[in-house]
C-alpha cells in the first residue's frame, strides 16, 4: 500500500495570508489554515518529498518525517523551494547527503540561489554548517527509479517558470503542480486509471497563469482517477465552498491530510 501526505495545501501566500487575512476562508474551521505546499510519497519502498515549502521545518515535524530518499522539485517558484536549507537536519540524521530531482531550468536556479548546498556524491556532509544536496537532473517524459518506485516526469504548461508533474508507476498516483494546463504528451504518459490524482487550483475562477475549477473538473474527467485531491488553495477558496461545489470523488485537500492509496 502507498501512502500520501499533502503536508501543505496552500498557495504562495498561505492562509491567513498577511495582506488578505482570511478572504473567502472561514476562520472558524481549521481545515482553511493552510501553508505552502508540500507534498511527502511512500510507495514501493521508497520515500520522497515533493518540493521544499518555506513550512517545510514544521511540515517534517508534525508528520514525524526523519528519512527520505530523496525531493522532487515541480519548478524554482520561492514557495515551492526555498525551504530546501531546512533538509540539513535529515542530512544530519543520514550523516549523507540527500538526492535531489529537478528538470535543468529548476537545477540551474538552485545552483544559482543555493551555491552552497551543491556537493558531489560521495561528498563527506558537515550538516552543521551547511546542507548537502547532490543534484539528478531529470528530462519530462523520461522515467526514473528511486528505490522501486518508477516517477516518470511531464510537461505542464502555461506556468510563468517551467512547471513539472510527476506520474508513479506509470498512474497509479498522479501529481500536478502548478500550471494552466498539461501536456498532451504529460497525459499520454498515464498509463492506467489512477487511484489518486492530485490537481492544483489557486482561485476558484483560475488566473492567467493557473487553472480554475471549471478545468480542474475537466481534466478530472478526461483522467478518471478513483480519487481526486485539490491542493494549491489561496484565500479565496474556502474548503466547505469547494467542497459543495465537487463530486463525492473530488474534495479539497487540508493540511496534513494523510491518504492510503
Amino acid at each position: 500500500m502507498s501512502k500520501i501526505i499533502i503536508m501543505g495545501c496552500g498557495a504562495a501566500p498561505g492562509v491567513p495570508s498577511v495582506a488578505g487575512g482570511w478572504g473567502n476562508c472561514n476562520p472558524d474551521n481549521p481545515k482553511n489554515i493552510r501553508r505552502r505546499a508540500g507534498t511527502y510519497i511512500e510507495a514501493n519502498n521508497a520515500k520522497i518529498l515533493i518540493d521544499t515549502s518555506p513550512d517545510i521545518r514544521t511540515q517534517l515535524l508534525d508528520n514525524a518525517i526523519r528519512y527520505i530518499d530523496g525531493v522532487l522539485y515541480t519548478h524554482s517558484h520561492a514557495d515551492h523551494l526555498h525551504g530546501i536549507d531546512d533538509l540539513r537536519d535529515l542530512n544530519r540524521l543520514s550523516g549523507h547527503p540527500l538526492d535531489i530531482y529537478a528538470t535543468a531550468d529548476t537545477a540551474a536556479v538552485i545552483r544559482q540561489r543555493f551555491p552552497y548546498l551543491v556537493v558531489e556524491k560521495n561528498h563527506i556532509n558537515n550538516p552543521m554548517f551547511r546542507p548537502s544536496m547532490i543534484i539528478n537532473e531529470i528530462e519530462d517524459g523520461k522515467s526514473f527509479y528511486i528505490k522501486n518506485l518508477k516517477i516518470t516526469p511531464i510537461t505542464l504548461t502555461g506556468h510563468p517558470v517551467h512547471s513539472t508533474g510527476y506520474i508513479f508507476n506509470d498512474g497509479e498516483i498522479v501529481y500536478i503542480a502548478d500550471c494552466k494546463g498539461i501536456s498532451e504528451t504529460g497525459l499520454a504518459q498515464i498509463k492506467q486509471r489512477p487511484q489518486l490524482l492530485v490537481l492544483p487550483l489557486t482561485t476558484p475562477e483560475g488566473q492567467t497563469t493557473h487553472m480554475g475549477l471549471d478545468k480542474l473538473l475537466e481534466y478530472v474527467n478526461i483522467i478518471k482517477p478513483y480519487k481526486t485531491i485539490i491542493n494549491h488553495m489561496a484565500i479565496e477558496c474556502d474548503y466547505d465552498a469547494i467542497n459543495a461545489l465537487t463530486p463525492f470523488d473530488v474534495m479539497p485537500a487540508y493540511d496534513n491530510m494523510a491518504v492510503d492509496v
